[in-house]
């Protein structure tokens, strides 16, 4: 039985609301962790499968007609999967946003089937996809799937949906800061303390419940020994813009394999899910370490030995090879991937500084770490997720700012070449293959939503009666100023850091989300984003 959800139990809710989300986010990351964790396991065992299906076929070539009619009946289940649920296709990270702003509204149960079913399968056909982008998902959905049976009303459940995004991150890195940063920075694109403390009650359980499974080591185990010499950073700079390009080409490139696949809507579905899965049997026999997510080429990197060629060449391949899986449509992210290339092109780069200026061979292990996390900041447009997540894979912050240098740099190349965020570009594709999807069917319930009045921004100094163009179908209820809570007048002036917390019927949160976050958005923010739309 659902919770009455009248305007004064919302109004007067907040009051120990931080205490109950306590609460919530320890059950949220137990099904979150466990959801999680039961993906990562099936996703081992198939990767397992994978490649001793590998080996037997380099031995026995002969048995290759067996495996193509495997991959068949895989993309034919795939396609299945994708028609019953078509909000598995993909990573999961730009559904989990668009719930959150108010676009969509995904059924958890077999988003959970659809999304673990159909990943399990396309890793066992050698698709370059990873775990992560899914986890985070299916742990939204969890959280989604777990607020639905406690009754709880839509301003609740979006910060469920939040919790469990960071929890399933957090379970499939082992890495419970980055899980809560992701989530606030790009799931919820804000740090409101209330949604904070219920991330990070969520992502330390599911952290705690994916250690006890897979044990306490981090996905990437690279020790580091040496400082990067202060003498060098000019180095570090070039390596931020040479991932800032890299980053926009990539978002680039993924996109052009989701028009490749559209150009081609003229054949079945099934045919269209062949193409990865044909081009993953060629790499059975070539290359078989670009398979799956790329946990074989972090170890080709880990002992340091590997020929500069060879890792130029495993590059390409994966590159390509992730544009088409990724591009198909197929159930599964490029989070983990993007790491994989980024940690190869810091390899090369940094093996070339090395030989040229004499330096440490030590030091290889630093540009691995610094290329990823400046490809993450160029890619995702996360810097701040993408420095905790390197910090907590290394077990230290004596490298920060190097870290903050590359992913600053990175950063700003992309964003000044005009290169959207990967999630949300995919997001806007999303909704405008979906074109109804805007007008979700929300029940007629009150919601309360938070917007940040950015410095810049229209709202800046505005008299709250002085305000052009704000919706009529909402209103501010209170004003977040530091640890002040402000009653809003007409005459109450706005300031940059106020926290609006708004009123509204649910039904309209996808419109007036997007009116409210463009006035308090900061104006040359506002007009790249509208470059980048042209």
């Amino acid at each position: 039985m659902k919770k009455p959800n009248s305007t004064l139990r919302l109004l007067t809710g907040p009051k120990d609301l931080q205490m109950s989300l306590v609460f919530d986010g320890f059950l949220v990351g137990i099904g979150a962790g466990l959801v999680s964790v039961a993906y990562r396991w099936m996703l081992g065992k198939a990767e397992t499968f994978l490649f001793a299906a590998s080996e037997y076929l380099q031995k026995k070539p002969v048995m290759t007609l067996g495996w193509i009619l495997l991959i068949v009946m895989l993309a034919v289940i795939c396609t299945r999967l994708l028609k019953w649920e078509p909000m598995i296709s993909g990573s999961g990270i730009p559904q989990v946003s668009g719930e959150i702003k108010g676009y969509l509204d995904i059924k958890p149960i077999r988003t959970i089937l659809g999304k673990m079913i159909g990943g399990t399968l396309c890793i066992i056909g050698g698709m370059s996809l990873g775990r992560e982008g899914p986890s985070v998902q299916l742990g939204a959905m969890a959280g989604k799937l777990i607020s639905r049976l406690r009754g709880e009303n839509q301003t609740r459940e979006k910060a469920l949906l939040t919790c469990g995004a960071g929890a399933g991150l957090a379970a499939a890195f082992n890495a419970p800061l980055s899980g809560v940063m992701f989530a606030l920075e790009e799931i919820h694109k804000n740090f409101n303390s209330y949604i904070l403390v219920c991330a990070m009650v969520g992502a330390a359980t599911a952290d705690f419940i994916s250690k006890g499974f897979f044990g306490v080591s981090t996905v990437f185990h690279y020790e580091l020994y040496n400082t990067f010499p202060l003498r060098y950073y000019w180095v570090l700079v070039l390596l931020g813009i040479l991932l800032g390009v890299l980053g926009a080409f990539y978002n680039k490139m993924m996109l052009f394999g989701q028009d490749f696949f559209k150009k081609i809507s003229f054949l079945p579905q099934e045919i269209r899910l062949m193409i990865p899965f044909l081009m993953g049997l060629i790499l059975m026999f070539f290359l078989p370490e670009t398979l799956a997510g790329g946990h074989a080429m972090v170890g080709l990197l880990e002992d340091g030995k590997t020929a500069a060629s060879m890792l130029l060449l495993l590059l390409l391949v994966k590159f390509v090879f992730s544009v088409f899986c990724f591009g198909s449509g197929a159930p599964g992210g490029i989070f983990f991937p993007l790491l994989v290339l980024g940690s190869y092109v810091g390899a090369i780069m940094g093996k070339g500084v090395i030989l040229a200026f004499h330096l440490p061979n030590g030091l290889i292990y630093n540009f691995i770490i610094l290329a990823m996390a400046g490809f993450f900041a160029a890619i995702v447009r996360a810097p701040i997720t993408g420095v905790v997540l390197i910090a907590e894979m290394t077990g230290t912050l004596d490298h920060l700012i190097s870290l903050l240098l590359v992913s600053v740099v990175a950063y700003v190349v992309a964003n000044e070449l005009r290169s959207a965020p990967i999630y949300e570009s995919l997001l806007d594709r999303i909704l405008l293959k979906n074109k109804g999807v805007a007008q979700v069917e929300y029940p007629e319930d009150k919601i309360l939503a938070n917007f940040f009045v950015q410095c810049g921004s229209k709202l800046e100094n505005k008299r709250i009666r002085d305000i052009e163009g704000w919706p009529k179908n909402c209103l501010i209820v209170s004003i977040k100023r530091g640890e002040k809570e402000l009653i809003p007048r007409g005459l109450t002036r706005l300031l940059p850091s106020d926290m609006l917390i708004v009123l509204l019927d649910s039904k309209d949160l996808a419109s007036v989300n997007e009116i409210i976050s463009d006035l308090c958005q900061n104006k040359e923010e506002n007009g790249r984003e509208g470059e980048r739309t042209i």
